[in-house]
């Protein structure tokens, strides 16, 4: 999709942006859109999940379902305490006999793939031969078709079509929570604060032409970061849990595990006041320290995953609840949506905040899942450095693209626009004739359209 250069913010929008530090707001956008994304109302009143709906787009927020989730267990139910993840290996609950083995997380890390190209692009290579065998069948509540264009959410505030006039999804009886909890009645109150938002028409910090309904934005906002809580599971050792890595391509995996793990707003100790239930472990170290060199498979990370959500579930009642429907994972890496294969609950029902947002493939759940931006980033102490670019009137070049050859689409890009007009850069890699007078970075900061066609992803 391309991106352009010309910011319709006015200076107001943009101080409402420039008021917190970029990597924060993009945080609490994240922590926004998994505060709404779960299932609808169910039909039985007492077995009700809130639903939560409002537009969400302006600036790095882009439109959502606002649909909160469900919480914790009753007081009586004990609270998970800190241990790490040293039993995976001895539990299966899926109904087999024998053990499921799960592969060590202190194998020695394999090299990590390289981040950058020789032209400084923010691309790295891609594996499509061991992206796993996705499902065969999209989920079969998915009644249909499946869209081919980006994901996209409702604006409907009652919940029942999203943007394109489609029935969102329905709440499967499975899903329906086993008992109801403080935190349910929270999200039906938030629900009905938002359906019934006071009218905003003279927001300074907000941009109305740039949401579907600016009220109904600014009353779920402000309910999300008065409300939310958030209980992150203290179970998993490091490196795969706990262990964030801030640089690279990845970094949006983990800036947002750091920063919702220190957070003092979201994340409560007591589990039985959550909303949302946050498993903590990272798609990019389950890569790089289970991931065999040349064994073209990642069975070994799908194994671990599901240890893992099969010991919560074993050892704590929230998964239970609500056959994990309340609970979320973020992963950046293109594997992390495959990981999830060996455990239908973990595929089907939990919130998945996935960079590799990819509707083709049967496991990504538009109306229901969110679409995570990737960032990179290159100094974690300073997060900020790079970021942004050269005023519109100073950008020369009108569209730019550089990278390999993966896939069907960025052939065919390079066929008609290579070297074909000089307002078009586009390249395969950048030769070293180009990097010699700008390289990659400097490019994008130059161009009014930096165009991202897909790959095999």
């Amino acid at each position: 999709m391309p991106h352009h250069a010309n910011s319709p913010h006015p200076p107001a929008a943009r101080s409402f942006l420039s008021r917190r530090r970029v990597v924060a707001v993009c945080a609490a956008a994240a922590a926004f859109a998994l505060f709404l994304a779960a299932a609808p109302v169910a039909e039985d009143p007492s077995r009700q999940r809130a639903y939560l709906m409002g537009p969400f787009r302006g600036g790095s927020r882009e439109e959502t379902v606002v649909a909160g989730s469900l919480a914790g267990a009753s007081s009586s139910s004990p609270s998970p305490a800190e241990s790490p993840l040293s039993c995976l290996g001895e539990i299966n609950l899926s109904g087999g006999i024998e053990p499921t083995p799960a592969p060590s997380m202190f194998l020695v890390p394999s090299p990590s793939p390289a981040e950058n190209f020789d032209d400084g692009s923010m691309e790295e290579p891609e594996r499509p031969e061991i992206k796993g065998n996705p499902p065969k069948d999209p989920a079969p509540f998915l009644q249909e078709p499946i869209s081919t264009g980006l994901p996209t959410m409702s604006s409907d505030v009652n919940g029942e079509h999203d943007i394109d006039r489609k029935p969102v999804l329905p709440l499967r009886p499975e899903q329906a929570p086993l008992w109801s909890t403080a935190a349910d009645e929270e999200l039906i109150y938030a629900k009905k604060e938002i359906t019934n938002a006071p009218l905003t028409s003279d927001d300074p910090d907000l941009y109305a032409p740039l949401f579907r309904n600016v009220s109904i934005f600014k009353r779920s906002y402000e309910l999300m970061e008065k409300l939310l809580k958030v209980f992150v599971y203290h179970d998993g050792a490091k490196p795969i849990f706990h262990s964030p890595e801030l640089k690279g391509i990845y970094a949006s995996e983990g800036w947002f595990m750091k920063l919702m793990e220190a957070n003092q707003n979201f994340v409560v100790r007591d589990p039985n006041r959550a909303h949302l239930f946050y498993l903590p472990y990272s798609s990019r170290q389950l890569e790089h320290n289970l991931y065999v060199p040349g064994s073209n498979t990642i069975e070994p990370l799908s194994i671990f995953v599901k240890n893992y959500i099969d010991m919560i579930s074993a050892k704590y009642p929230y998964w239970n609840r609500t056959k994990g429907a309340d609970h979320f994972f973020v992963a950046c890496h293109d594997w992390g949506p495959y990981t999830t294969k060996l455990h239908d609950e973990l595929r089907k029902n939990t919130i998945k905040a996935l960079c590799n947002a990819d509707l083709s493939e049967g496991i990504f759940i538009r109306g229901k899942d969110v679409s995570l931006p990737e960032t990179f980033l290159r100094a974690p102490r300073r997060p900020l450095r790079d970021i942004g670019g050269r005023p519109v009137a100073q950008r020369t070049i009108l569209a730019f693209f550089a990278g390999q050859m993966h896939g069907r689409v960025r052939p065919v890009l390079l066929k008609y626009w290579g070297d074909k007009d000089a307002d078009m850069r586009i390249y395969s890699r950048l030769p070293h004739r180009i990097t010699r007078r700008r390289n990659y970075v400097q490019h994008m900061k130059s161009s009014k359209y930096c165009i991202c066609p897909m790959g095999y992803e």
